[in-house]
């Protein structure tokens, strides 16, 4: 059994903060990013920008541009899956996943998703027809008259056949996002969005699949709490290792050990890979955080939508900030500092939020 590798903390968030692109040297080109990144989740609330502008943002500074982004997806050189943005050629590695749907070893809510797509299967060819036929549509195009079997929910997609099948249809590799208006997506056929490249066994696929996930986050746990679309434990990816004063045995990307580490300040999305897995965000970085947007008005700490402070390797404070579009202002209406700021750190917070409102083509203030 290997001897696990003995991390300080600070090794340990050193070591996340570089795997993440957030250390001095800074990355330079947007596929290269998403790439290293692994992925680049959507997110549609847009109180300051949308969450993937922030991601990328904040790691490429000055070479980002929102344009690149919708360039990069409209050519189909990255894709969005699962409302994850990625590198099109990763799509190989869901492509076994996808035809094996839901799979042999499938809990039981995604078999009885199967047999909801089995018992509407006219609504599927209807769907494909369509499609292939008129190009890329969004679902409240595609009338789902030949649903006999009509979704049944407790929340806000009961009823709403034809959406929930488009979902199920892409998990089936049968169609994928094209592109979106607005916040809608269009649906086209995977093969038209999709690069032809072989599939990826699934054995393979699941392993390879964990290393980059480990290569994207630097350290994370073997196991740990499933989200929906994207996991965040990483399986045996790595090698073991153990962290001062933190329970239990990690997995670390050898690759990021023993290396020289140059910090920066850098104000992050709060979907941001480095934050997204809280329980991670208090075990390396004891970081007090909640997202507001989530809670009633009176119960939020620290705004709607709090812009995590990085620097160097410390997570120091909060950003609650607004896009007043009619008005042409980044609105900063506080500062949270987790402890009194030094004047280098003012200082470097403001000069991002100055990179923040240009990137935006905004006026900065602060109330």
């Amino acid at each position: 059994m290997t001897e696990p590798h003995r991390l300080t903390r600070q090794d340990a968030r050193r070591v996340a903060v570089r795997a993440q692109l957030l250390d001095a040297a800074r990355p330079v080109d947007l596929l290269d990013t998403v790439r290293r990144l692994s992925l680049v989740q959507y997110e549609p609330t847009a109180t300051v920008a949308p969450s993937a502008d922030l991601v990328l943002w904040s790691r490429l500074g000055r070479f980002y541009r929102t344009d690149d982004l919708q360039r990069a997806l409209a050519s189909h050189v990255m894709v969005e899956l699962r409302s994850m943005m990625r590198s099109a050629h990763d799509v190989a590695l869901y492509r076994a996943e996808m035809e094996a749907w839901p799979g042999e070893a499938a809990p039981g809510w995604a078999r009885a998703q199967a047999g909801w797509v089995e018992a509407n299967n006219a609504l599927r060819r209807d769907i494909l027809d369509r499609i292939r036929h008129g190009g890329p549509m969004i679902s409240r195009d595609l009338p789902d008259g030949t649903c006999v079997k009509p979704w049944q929910s407790s929340g806000w997609n009961a009823g709403r056949n034809s959406a929930m099948m488009l979902e199920f249809m892409e998990q089936r590799g049968e169609v994928a996002v094209a592109g979106r208006l607005g916040r809608e997506r269009q649906w086209d056929l995977a093969e038209r969005v999709y690069p032809d490249d072989p599939v990826v066994p699934l054995e393979d696929a699941v392993r390879e699949r964990r290393a980059r996930r480990l290569r994207s986050l630097g350290i994370a746990r073997a196991r740990t709490t499933q989200t929906q679309f994207e996991p965040m434990d990483v399986g045996d990816a790595g090698e073991p290792a153990v962290i001062e004063g933190v329970r239990g045995t990690w997995r670390v990307d050898p690759a990021q050990l023993d290396r020289e580490f140059e910090g920066r300040t850098a104000i992050l999305s709060p979907f941001d890979r480095l934050v997204f897995d809280r329980k991670r965000l208090a075990e390396l970085f004891d970081f007090d955080y909640q997202l507001g947007m989530y809670k009633p008005a009176a119960q939020r700490r620290f705004g709607f939508y709090a812009l995590p402070v990085l620097h160097g390797d410390r997570l120091v404070g909060k950003v609650d900030a607004t896009s007043d579009l009619p008005a042409s202002v980044l609105r900063v209406h506080r500062v949270y500092e987790d402890e009194p700021f030094t004047s280098e750190v003012k200082d470097a917070v403001r000069t991002e939020l100055e990179s923040l409102a240009e990137l935006l083509r905004l006026r900065l203030e602060f109330e």
